[in-house]
């Protein structure tokens, strides 16, 4: 009975493992009282709505954390019946430095660190809508946040390389704008490291305009630096669409079957009949 129960329960607050409407009523509960947190921190914001309804969102808020405690509490409690976490005790203890463990219990933490020891962190109550990706990721858009990743996964070394190019830009962009016009003006490029500022926002072209280059070097640099910068960011975009286009592909081979009969091609993505 112990057991069953709690195999019955892990499934439940699993999605992805269950085949009853249960475990999607509970996922989509969950789900939806992220939702109306991650709303309740943003119109707390709001100094007339706060004022006009103080005791409704404490109320709210005090609700979702024994919701959120209870179901964390059965989480660890029926992590055992994961091959992962099977001892009664070290399993328990390596779910609790799971991801999945971790991202539940900073969803709670903010409201007794308030209780118990006085540290307003209320505003990190925004971090709940973690649980919301991470629960989003086991619902039916979980191909394609699967498809997001191998993209991601398979262009990291492109995408790291992409990662050095621009850190070298800056850097070198930075140093070359600092002795350009910190005689000119010191209090505006007073450092390398404030210059960084003005190499980030002039390379991906915002352009604050609270540094401004005054000397024709530094105008000139700013110039080749702009430019450069285009060619440079344009990189990522470039390669992640490349890994999306290719991922794409993979998926289309794999609805692509040969009749063993009569050999004849059916495509299953575009939904051919044979």
């Amino acid at each position: 009975m112990y057991h069953t129960t709690k195999k019955k329960i892990h499934v439940l607050l699993h999605p992805e493992l269950g085949e009853t409407k249960w475990d999607k009523i509970i996922n989509g509960f969950i789900i939806t009282l992220i939702i109306l947190n991650v709303i309740a921190v943003i119109m707390e914001t709001v100094p007339s709505i706060h004022e006009a309804y103080a005791k409704p969102f404490h109320y709210f808020d005090l609700v979702s954390v024994i919701i959120f405690t209870i179901e964390y509490i059965l989480r660890l409690w029926s992590s055992t019946h994961d091959p992962k976490y099977s001892h009664s005790i070290y399993g328990r203890i390596k779910y609790i430095f799971s991801t999945d463990a971790l991202i539940d219990l900073i969803a709670i933490l903010p409201f007794y660190v308030h209780v118990m020891v006085g540290l307003d962190l209320r505003v990190l109550r925004i971090l709940r809508l973690l649980r919301f990706l991470r629960l989003f990721r086991l619902t039916a858009y979980m191909r394609s946040a699967k498809m997001v990743k191998n993209v991601f996964v398979s262009r990291a070394n492109e995408l790291k390389l992409s990662l050095v190019l621009i850190s070298f830009l800056i850097i070198i962009s930075s140093c070359l704008l600092y002795f350009a016009e910190h005689n000119a003006q010191p209090n505006v490029f007073s450092s390398i490291p404030a210059t960084f500022w003005w190499a980030i926002v002039t390379i991906t072209s915002i352009g604050y305009g609270d540094m401004v280059p005054i000397t024709i070097l530094g105008k000139l640099l700013t110039a080749v630096i702009t430019l450069s910068g285009f060619a440079i960011f344009a990189l990522p975009a470039g390669i992640i669409t490349a890994g999306f286009l290719e991922e794409m592909r993979k998926i289309k081979d794999k609805k692509i079957h040969k009749c063993p009969h009569c050999g004849e091609v059916i495509d299953l993505f575009e939904h051919k009949e044979h």
